[in-house]
């Protein structure tokens, strides 16, 4: 379907209709399939004929939202997973061994952070942390065995936004990969490997369903790194993506332009009348000139996303009191929703890492990120006003 544009990717790519004839994509509930012989079992079980198998990773279900996902992201192959941390589980896992290096941006998402310097580490895999912007940190962390350079653009929760192209060159100069995880903004505000990433990581559990319904996520890029690799280690590990989960997700994604449109630009009106506001410090938005990487954001990205981050006077007390004061906003660590929701990253995302990893990555004690839904601007500014007084 290559000649089409996203919206119509979005509802059609990947539709194989059963014997039945069903419009909207059919839900396949069953942990295996049925093979008309001893010969076909043999056949499909050696990747020699194509088919499903046993749903921990062929699913028809399933593989309509990698083949949809695949298509918007402009990718070869997309693998699905169990949720967004099972997708960087899955990647490093298939594509690396004890002993390669990675390159990891200190502004990376909390947990994504401990997966890297708590598990990882125990099976010899070695991690150096560096800026999400400084380009030249990154060239300089650069190792004989380093195999993989892996950011997040926007980062979460400050918005954070890193040279694509230019980290991919020096990826692909060191003979290693770069994979970018694209939550903040799917591929409907940012295409990373057309900006030279390698890979793509999803956490489908945000925009791609956008109703906090299911988890779900993704790891996609050129088939012979993606399938080679990350398919054989969710074969035999698991780390599967439900069909439910699919299905359900599917449908989220035949919304996707339209919510995160209208999301991004609710959120940048609600950024610039935050920077109004004289109970906080700092806001941190892309699409707002004030941030640090706005020309990079402008030139990567279609908008500036649906996440805006601020820093509240008064540390963490300050904070507590604009969180406790809402009344509409949903206190939750989720985002991507059609509901706004609001979280005080120190103390939940970004509360089992160390304090000196947490201040390196900017997360200051007053820090605050609401990701915007799809309610009326003047609810939400009124909500956030109350704790703000």
């Amino acid at each position: 379907m290559d000649k089409y544009q996203l919206d119509t990717l979005a509802v059609r790519a990947g539709i194989e209709r059963s014997q039945f004839g069903e419009h909207s994509e059919a839900l396949y509930l069953t942990s295996s399939f049925v093979f008309k012989s001893a010969a076909q079992a043999a056949e499909r079980f050696a990747e020699r004929e194509k088919g499903p198998i046993y749903s921990r990773f062929t699913n028809p279900t399933v593989n309509v939202f990698e083949q949809r996902l695949a298509a918007l992201e402009g990718a070869e192959c997309c693998i699905a997973t169990a949720s967004g941390m099972a997708a960087i589980l899955a990647m490093t896992m298939g594509l690396l061994k004890g002993g390669d290096h990675v390159i990891v941006s200190q502004s990376v998402f909390g947990s994504t952070i401990q997966l890297f310097v708590n598990i990882f580490k125990k099976f010899g895999l070695e991690s150096t942390f560096v800026s999400a912007t400084d380009v030249s940190a990154w060239q300089k962390a650069v190792k004989p065995n380093t195999k993989l350079l892996f950011l997040e653009t926007p980062s979460n929760p400050l918005t954070e936004i890193s040279d694509i192209a230019a980290i991919a060159a020096i990826a692909h100069k060191a003979g290693a990969l770069l994979a970018v995880d694209n939550c903040f903004c799917t591929p409907v505000l940012q295409k990373p490997l057309e900006l030279g990433a390698d890979i793509v990581i999803h956490s489908a559990t945000k925009y791609l369903d956008g109703q906090g319904r299911v988890l779900g996520g993704a790891v996609l890029g050129r088939r012979d790194v993606i399938h080679a690799g990350v398919f054989g280690f969710l074969r035999t590990a698991g780390v599967t993506l439900s069909a439910f989960n699919a299905w359900v997700i599917l449908k989220g994604l035949e919304t996707l332009r339209i919510r995160l449109e209208a999301q991004s630009a609710s959120a940048l009106e609600l950024a610039r009348w935050l920077e109004k506001q004289t109970g906080i410090e700092r806001v941190y938005y892309p699409g707002l000139p004030s941030h640090p990487q706005h020309a990079l954001a402008m030139q990567q990205q279609k908008s500036g996303g649906g996440i805006v981050a601020f820093d509240v006077k008064g540390g963490k007390d300050g904070a507590w009191k604009v969180v406790d004061n809402t009344r509409l906003l949903s206190i939750t660590a989720n985002l991507g929703d059609t509901k706004t929701t609001i979280t005080h990253p120190a103390t939940t995302t970004h509360g089992r890492i160390t304090p000196e990893a947490r201040a390196a990555a900017g997360i200051r004690d007053g820090l605050l990120r609401v990701a915007v839904g799809l309610e009326a601007l003047e609810d939400l500014k009124t909500d956030l006003a109350r704790g703000l007084s």
